[in-house]
């Protein structure tokens, strides 16, 4: 958007904003892998490279989509977290997910987090919304006892169906 958008339209808008092929990877992985360090977002299972990941971090940074601040534990490392505005993105993901796992060939292991959210709907996604604020922007925000975790219930979910791919696995041999 250096010379302006091409037009005012929100869809337009957005996609400038995060329709290259990194930046809603970036969000995705802190937002669901909990990844908060350079090094950490570096093991995308993309395989990003670091130039291309430092200019993302910078891009999001200035978009107000993520924040940069130094880690007090280790003066040499930085810790990225999302703003309000990225984590009002959860239900963006959570529809691109549904879409995937509907119209494309998805792996078992990487769309059940999708699942999992999709499945539990609007108040899923709002619990898991509400965790992202607690970790990413410090704020005391209440627990829904329905979903005390969603994050360690996705990731309960991802551990479930790679052990049932190992069983499938180990009987084919």
């Amino acid at each position: 958007m250096a010379n302006g958008p091409r037009s005012r339209c929100p869809i337009n808008l957005s996609l400038e904003l995060l329709g290259d092929r990194w930046s809603l990877l970036v969000i995705r992985d802190m937002m669901f892998g909990g990844r908060r360090y350079f090094r950490e977002l570096m093991r995308s299972e993309e395989g990003i490279s670091s130039n291309i990941l430092a200019d993302r971090l910078s891009r999001l940074v200035d978009a107000g989509l993520i924040t940069r601040a130094d880690d007090p534990a280790h003066r040499q490392k930085v810790r990225y977290s999302l703003t309000q505005k990225a984590i009002d993105l959860v239900p963006v993901f959570v529809q691109l997910g549904a879409w995937g796992i509907r119209h494309l060939p998805v792996s078992p292991a990487f769309s059940v987090r999708a699942r999992v959210l999709e499945e539990g709907g609007p108040r899923m996604w709002t619990a898991f919304q509400n965790e992202l604020r607690r970790a990413h922007l410090g704020e005391e925000i209440e627990v829904d006892p329905a979903y005390p975790s969603v994050l360690a219930a996705m990731q309960r979910a991802y551990r479930e169906t790679l052990e049932g791919q190992e069983a499938v696995d180990g009987r084919a041999r």
